[in-house]
């Protein structure tokens, strides 16, 4: 409520939008007038727990420049304090436990400010004012560094001045950082990396990195402006970078032309990065298909053979968030894993859902989605539903943002599948449930977040997903309209793919074609994903894939920079009042130009162009008489 005179008022308002603070967006501006009240002075008041819970929860934010000088500033009182932040950057999700965003109501409620921070988060001049996780080495939160045992090796900064050396050396050290633990390493070290690899059970799979600064970056990728803006951004994701020639260990990523390259991120690791000074494999701190440790407690009992030292802190995680991913692709961002910097800021709808609905997601990849209103908020991301651990960690995700919005679902929205555990876990909700196809899913999702309406086509190319007549799709041209979809597919490809087993030994070929003579474990499927996993397969790219999606990345690696400006044919008929796109004609000449010697990278190219995919999505266009 601001009180004055009427010119005035219109001048505030005016100002709000090119005066509002740095990390602050305005969802929407309303105004009304209320009788005078008498107003002298400022003040923020007292937050209550009455009324409807309204407010956004902002995701984490990186460390700003300010904070980042008075960190590296001898003369100042937070010099080396790895928990420095203000009002524009520090921890929000990740220490939150409910609404309103007040400081009793974080893991920072135990830490009493001292005097002089008391003063900068009551002052409203100051950048540190109403800044609920602020604090200073006198009040804070403290790192220390424990061996296997739990026994203190070092304690502040020494703490991480021991771990900086033990990184450097090729020791494997977890730090606890903003929303869970991270494994480093010194990634100039092959044999480290590959102990880590070892240890964490992963075989083939890139590790990331994280850089002590841009200008490290540089000498070793890449990189566009588009990129070096994520890179700086506030929500600081890992960004897919092009390599180059440098002294990174080849084990860090086997055969990949690209890093997936992140900037410290928070206060402690900005100081120990400085320490170190050279790039650090920095992957989540978890066994293979586990989600990340948050509690340093937890983090010795789980990485117990993995980690050497663990560099921890006595402030709460209150839940896990993983890095985001990004990748600039043709000019654009594209998201690829949404969780720290993102998480869990809302999509808009362009309508209100009458009743509160829960989206439990699929089996792997796992986010789960919550409507209020107008905003559907997205959890961060939650990883496979493959163990116990991370079945867990699902549900304890569906109790904290129901918990943390009051808010009780009237639906629950699930996976067609009828074995995937977010399926059984949504029937087991004692709510209406309501079954999605997956790739429908998927187009929706696509409207929902470039806020388009029916009709559309939508390309569906998925690895797998349950379709409503039994098999698996994941090659789909779905025709949205507004109140139903239609379906146009592809075809499984045979035929002469059966003579090109090469890459079997003798046994293993008779077997494949005795279980495809039978359809023993052979069914029907529609996927893209299996299109190019055969393909990498034919020419001898990737026979086995050591992690999802492994022979497809590395068909397209071999294929950025091949200049071919052809694509393979293909054939589309009618049946049943769908077109069937029939890729036979385009594995046979594959065939052919490998048994010509014409080139794998031809070979390759021809399968991923552009213009391949063009005509496709054209000929979809031109079946439902959509304009593209």
């Amino acid at each position: 409520e601001v009180e004055g005179e009427r010119i005035r008022l219109d001048a505030f308002l005016d100002r709000l939008t090119s005066e509002k603070p740095p990390r602050s967006f305005f969802q929407s501006i309303e105004s009304r007038y209320l009788d005078p009240a008498g107003y002298s002075h400022f003040e923020i008041r007292e937050s209550t727990a009455t009324g409807d819970t309204t407010a956004l929860v902002l995701p984490d934010i990186a460390t700003c420049e300010d904070c980042l000088q008075e960190i590296f500033d001898p003369r100042n009182r937070r010099y080396h304090y790895p928990f420095t932040n203000c009002t524009n950057c520090g921890p929000r999700y990740s220490i939150i436990t409910q609404l309103p965003y007040d400081r009793p109501n974080t893991s920072m409620s135990g830490f009493h400010m001292c005097p002089e921070c008391q003063k900068e988060y009551e002052d409203p001049m100051d950048r540190r004012f109403h800044a609920q996780p602020n604090a200073c080495p006198l009040c804070g939160p403290q790192v220390v560094l424990w061996d296997e045992q739990k026994q203190v090796l070092a304690e502040c900064s020494a703490a991480v001045e021991t771990a900086a050396a033990a990184i450097l050396e090729g020791r494997i050290v977890a730090v606890k950082g903003i929303g869970g633990f991270l494994l480093m390493t010194n990634a100039q070290n092959d044999a480290a990396v590959q102990r880590l690899r070892r240890r964490k059970l992963r075989e083939e799979k890139p590790f990331a990195l994280m850089y002590p600064s841009m200008e490290a970056v540089r000498m070793d990728c890449s990189v566009s402006d588009g990129e070096e803006r994520l890179l700086r951004s506030p929500e600081a994701p890992l960004v897919l970078l092009r390599r180059n020639r440098s002294m990174i260990a080849q084990s860090v990523a086997p055969r990949n032309p690209s890093f997936a390259v992140m900037l410290p991120y928070s206060p402690l690791h900005h100081l120990l990065m400085k320490t170190i000074g050279t790039p650090v494999v920095a992957t989540s701190g978890n066994r293979s298909d586990e989600p990340m440790c948050i509690d340093e407690h937890e983090a010795v009992e789980r990485l117990a053979g993995i980690a050497d030292l663990y560099l921890v802190h006595n402030r709460q995680i209150v839940r896990v968030l993983d890095d985001s991913i990004v990748r600039v692709m043709g000019g654009r961002e594209m998201m690829m894993r949404r969780a720290r910097g993102f998480a869990p800021l809302p999509v808009t709808l362009s309508h209100n859902t009458a009743e509160p609905i829960l989206a439990v997601g699929a089996h792997l990849k796992n986010t789960i989605a919550l409507s209020k209103g107008n905003d559907v908020f997205i959890s961060q991301h939650l990883g496979d539903l493959e163990t116990q651990e991370s079945f867990e960690a699902f549900r304890a995700a569906q109790r904290d943002m129901r918990a943390l919005y009051k808010v009780e679902p009237k639906y629950a929205v699930c996976d067609l599948h009828p074995d995937y555990v977010s399926t059984k876990e949504a029937k087991a909700q004692k709510i209406e449930v309501i079954e999605i196809q997956h790739h429908y899913a998927h187009i929706a999702s696509c409207m929902a977040e470039n806020q388009l309406d029916a009709p559309v086509l939508g390309v569906a190319w998925d690895g797998t997903g349950y379709g409503t007549d039994g098999t698996i799709w994941g090659g789909e041209f779905l025709h949205v309209t507004k109140d139903s979809w239609r379906m146009y597919g592809d075809e499984a490809f045979t035929g002469g793919v059966r003579q090109f087993l090469g890459s079997f030994d003798a046994a293993e070929t008779d077997l494949l074609r005795q279980m495809m003579a039978k359809n023993i474990n052979t069914p029907v499927t529609t996927s893209a994903g299996r299109l190019f996993d055969a393909a990498a397969t034919m020419l001898g790219i990737q026979t086995i894939s050591r992690f999802e999606g492994q022979a497809a990345m590395e068909l397209e690696f071999l294929t950025d920079d091949a200049g071919v400006e052809e694509s393979y044919p293909f054939t589309a008929e009618t049946l049943d009042g769908r077109m069937i796109l029939d890729w036979s004609p385009m594995i046979q000449e594959m065939m052919n130009d490998i048994r010509e010697d014409s080139g794998t990278i031809r070979a390759a190219s021809c399968i991923l162009r552009k213009l391949w995919a063009s005509r496709v999505l054209r000929l979809a266009a031109d079946v439902f008489r959509v304009p593209i």
